[in-house]
């Protein structure tokens, strides 16, 4: 193991722990901001209770989000200075806008929203909640941009005197069709994950109403366990369908990461789609295999890809000749056992939750709540299942890349720093693996103590010190 290996690890470490928190920021900032909406319109001081509970772990889990995501820029000049060199002033555009715009605008209206429960209108205080809600969605988008130009580099040019990457065309870095189907999907997939947070937040109290603090707190979290179940439903259906563009995108700009995760290893017309496969990767020569067991679903992976059943899809084994004839020699294929089952797991995970979702729908229908305790559990499960499905379709995204950080322009072997040694990458991942266990630690405890203390917590029911409708939060007009 060398310099190259740890720096991957580490950076795959902090990226994976740091996404942890992504996805519940960008869909629960909206999710908050519809139940202090609902609020605003009907007057009913259950989804203010409601506003104020899940708005309290919402910034929790920001707080923490911010914290674990400064670090992965630093990395960049720690680790890959190499990449920064070649990248910097394509890649520091969108990143740019990214800080001085999106998070600046998120931070300082979440602010606003934090501090003028008394201070501000009803309205300028729900409209702060808003813009910190647009302000974390497009913080996404700029970050996406950057990503999808390293799969699909446009509006650049590279300096010969330099071998630098030049910005030619700001406008094409962030209309990359890559781009806007990534941010599509991702978003989606976070609002499955908001959903479902919701939806394992209610399922929970309801599972322990006998013990509620209020007699109207059991109807409360049944309206923000149905809230959650329709996010993580009408969140699943976006997710197809971006997830099935994705796909015809990854035919067109990355045939080679499509071919890893279907292990499909000869070009074909009409490929099935792969349910099962264990492979051969030792035919003698550099990235060339084949399946000894595959069981597939006929036609499915040509229509996915091409929009045609009979459609041609290209395999690894010809794309790494072909991508020796245009590099030179070496291995363009990605680990593809890693790549195969990512996928799957990604799918698998993601449409177990969307599948609670829609049966936890009929099973509250007509105002009814499940008798059976287990289905609560269910519910609560679908949560961690959906976000580590999340994470393996970031896994698939980024080492689906591979060997490239940049598509047929930089290798990750030519990305690192040269000055940095074994030893210092070592040290550096064992220090951001101990913090962030610690983190981990504080981040549990902290939703745990405020999910057991309840709603009554940030907002008192009455007879406990606060009364009840409109004056609750002494807004001025």
């Amino acid at each position: 193991m060398d310099a190259l290996d740890l720096a991957r690890w580490q950076f795959g470490i902090t990226t994976i722990y740091h996404f942890l928190f992504v996805p519940l920021t960008i869909g629960l900032s909206v999710v908050v901001a519809v139940l202090q909406t609902a609020w605003h319109r009907t007057g009913n001081t259950e989804y203010l209770r409601a506003t104020k509970f899940f708005g309290k772990l919402f910034l929790i889990n920001f707080a923490m989000g911010v914290v674990t995501g400064i670090v992965q820029e630093f990395q960049f000049g720690m680790n890959w200075s190499a990449y920064s060199t070649f990248v910097g002033d394509v890649f520091g555009a969108p990143l740019a806008l990214e800080a001085l715009l999106a998070f600046f605008l998120e931070s300082t209206f979440l602010g606003l929203w934090i501090f003028g429960w008394d201070r501000l209108s009803r309205r300028v205080h729900l409209a702060t909640i808003w813009a910190a809600a647009i302000g974390s969605n497009l913080s996404a988008y700029f970050i996406l941009a950057a990503n999808a130009w390293m799969r699909h580099p446009v509006g650049f040019a590279v300096d010969p005197a330099t071998k630098r990457a030049h910005l030619t065309d700001i406008g094409a870095v962030l209309t990359n069709s890559q781009a806007w189907s990534t941010y599509l999907h991702v978003v989606s997939a976070s609002f499955v994950v908001a959903g479902l947070f919701v939806v394992a937040v209610s399922a929970y109290k309801l599972l322990h109403r006998d013990t509620a603090p209020h007699a109207s707190e059991p109807g409360m979290f049944r309206r923000t366990l149905r809230a959650g179940l329709l996010t993580t439903v009408i969140a699943g259906a976006v997710v197809v369908y971006s997830g099935d563009h994705q796909a015809k995108l990854a035919a067109q700009y990355e045939p080679m990461k499509l071919a890893s995760a279907e292990a499909l290893w000869n070009t074909e017309d009409a490929a099935g789609f792969s349910l099962f496969a264990v492979g051969d990767h030792s035919l003698g020569e550099v990235g060339m295999g084949q399946n000894i067991i595959d069981v597939q679903v006929p036609y499915v992976l040509s229509f996915l890809a091409t929009g045609s059943p009979a459609g041609e899809v290209q395999g690894i084994n010809d794309l790494q000749q072909h991508y020796q004839q245009q590099f030179g020699p070496g291995d363009y294929t990605p680990n593809i056992p890693v790549i195969y089952w990512s996928f799957r797991l990604m799918m698998g995970l993601g449409m177990a939750g969307v599948g609670i979702g829609v049966l936890g729908l009929w099973l509250t229908r007509r105002g009814a709540l499940p008798e059976q305790r287990w289905m609560y559990r269910v519910a609560m499960a679908a949560l961690p299942a959906a976000m580590v499905g999340n994470i393996f379709g970031w896994v698939l995204t980024e080492m689906g890349r591979q060997p490239w950080t940049v598509v047929g322009e930089l290798l990750t072997a030519a990305s690192v720093s040269p000055g940095v040694s074994l030893g210092e990458v070592a040290f550096s991942l064992s220090a951001f693996t101990a913090l962030y266990g610690t983190l981990a630690v504080v981040e549990a405890r902290l939703m745990w103590r405020y999910l057991k203390a309840g709603p009554g917590h940030v907002m008192p029911y009455p007879g406990e010190g606060e009364r009840e409708p409109d004056a609750v939060a002494a807004f001025t007009y």
